[in-house]
């Protein structure tokens, strides 16, 4: 991916306008959707049901984010609710159901990615690397939004990019979450990012829209300058 993709995250959004604020995102590349079960983390969001209707309202890519104990059980409610992009976390499941899980991903003609707590090492996709469309690189606690970037997570993103390459895949594409805005958004893209999930610097924002253009715009600057 040459420049940079924005992917706000509805879990800053109002939930009781979700469709009015997916409107407001529309020069957005995906539409971030977390899915928390108050298990895997201690937060509890939305299932399936919610997760068809925002695939129905919006024509953005739906990137359903399964922050969950039991993916492998789940997966194909979220792949009948026509998501578009389903991201299993690498602390739920052991090698082979990891394994499983991205291969019955790609069976239901889905993108596969897989995800990183922030104290899991990067080593921990090197069962699926090269298998994967996206590895996501969490840069927060998973589990509650505005939070703080932990710093250094770009250097776990620089990891990833080596290890993808390493594995010869060389499309994979880097998501990062957490902490996302102007100034954070250049050192994940800078260190080999191409995926942003932005939540309250998109909307939090008066223009939603011209958020995601000024995080998009630093962040393709930042990246263009790296090379």
């Amino acid at each position: 991916m040459s420049n940079i993709a924005i992917a706000p995250s509805i879990l800053s959004a109002d939930f009781c306008n979700l469709e009015r604020d997916l409107k407001a995102i529309a020069n957005a590349d995906l539409v971030h959707v977390d899915v928390m079960d108050h298990h895997f983390v201690p937060n509890l969001t939305l299932g399936e049901p919610i997760v068809g209707r925002i695939c129905q309202v919006t024509d953005l890519p739906v990137d359903v984010h399964l922050m969950i104990d039991n993916p492998l059980d789940e997966l194909p409610w979220f792949i009948d609710a026509g998501a578009d992009l389903l991201n299993v976390h690498v602390e739920a499941l052991d090698e082979a159901d990891l394994k499983r899980a991205v291969a019955q991903i790609h069976e239901a003609g889905l993108l596969a990615a897989a995800a990183l707590k922030p104290k899991t090492p990067a080593s921990a996709l090197s069962p699926v690397i090269a298998e994967l469309d996206m590895a996501l690189v969490m840069s927060v606690e998973p589990g509650f939004s505005g939070q703080s970037y932990i710093a250094g997570s770009d250097l776990k993103v620089a990891e990833v990019v080596q290890m993808a390459r390493a594995a010869g895949n060389e499309e994979l594409l880097i998501q990062v979450d957490g902490g996302i805005g102007l100034a954070t958004a250049p050192l994940v893209a800078a260190a080999g990012a191409d995926v942003l999930v932005c939540g309250n610097a998109v909307f939090r924002a008066d223009d939603p829209q011209a958020a995601i253009g000024a995080v998009k715009g630093a962040a393709d600057e930042a990246r263009e300058a790296a090379l």
